[in-house]
């Protein structure tokens, strides 16, 4: 038997897990609950994790993977967007990909079918800071091959990430990051930010009034702001890949 807000972060958790494809941070927690402290949270997971709810997996964007779901809520979380070798070597079983049938390059513009497994491959435009702005290079010729199940309707694209000021959002750096092609967001979400239409960079995206900012996922980087007509979004994450 859960508690409300034992029940109330188990859905925060996989809401999130499920829309963004990465663990909430415990200050996204502490707020959608309305505590007044992480040791709130951190009280919360422990007691999920011990009743069998929750699993924490270290060093991973998906941290946090919600194993049994109270009464009522069916988990429909993506498919693990790592390889097959690293679901072999971590869970003892092979990864079976969900089998999309049709034109992929008609369903999803600018992707191209890889195989007939699952998997498509996206442009891989070069490296995207999650540290201070570089510019994003546009380089076609690269791709690499991704989860069907990871993708939704619309263009989608990969980055590779430099830097190391997303790490508690669980955004690594040399990690790759899934973006939807995309001109708006939410306020919270993770995006593509192309600043001064020169600098483009990969932050939280918080509206302020008149002005935007950019928050790092690291307390060893500051937010930047920026008055609202020298930011445009550009994508915003869908999912996140780790070579090991």
């Amino acid at each position: 038997m859960l508690t409300r807000k034992q029940h109330e972060l188990l859905l925060f958790i996989d809401k999130h897990l499920r829309e963004t494809g990465f663990s909430p941070s415990f200050e996204e927690m502490k707020e959608a609950l309305n505590l007044k402290s992480k040791s709130g949270i951190h009280r919360l997971i422990s007691a999920l994790e011990e009743r069998g709810f929750l699993v924490r997996r270290h060093h991973r964007a998906r941290a946090l993977e919600v194993t049994r779901p109270p009464e009522g809520l069916v988990p429909q979380r993506l498919a693990p967007p790592t390889s097959v070798a690293e679901d072999e070597m971590e869970e003892g079983a092979g990864f079976t990909p969900n089998v999309i049938h049709g034109d992929f390059a008609r369903q999803l513009p600018g992707v191209t079918a890889a195989n007939q497994a699952g998997a498509v491959e996206l442009p891989l435009y070069g490296r995207i800071a999650a540290g201070l702005p570089i510019e994003a290079m546009r380089d076609s010729s690269a791709h690499i091959e991704v989860p069907v199940a990871m993708l939704g309707g619309g263009e989608h694209y990969a980055l590779e990430v430099a830097g190391d000021s997303m790490i508690d959002a669980g955004i690594l750096d040399g990690d790759t990051v899934v973006i939807r092609r995309g001109e708006t967001a939410e306020n919270g979400q993770i995006v593509v930010a192309l600043v001064d239409e020169g600098e483009v960079t990969l932050k939280r995206l918080r509206r302020r009034g008149a002005s935007i900012a950019l928050e790092p996922a690291n307390p060893r980087h500051e937010t930047r702001i920026f008055p609202a007509d020298r930011v445009r979004v550009q994508g915003k994450l869908v999912g996140l890949i780790r070579r090991y």
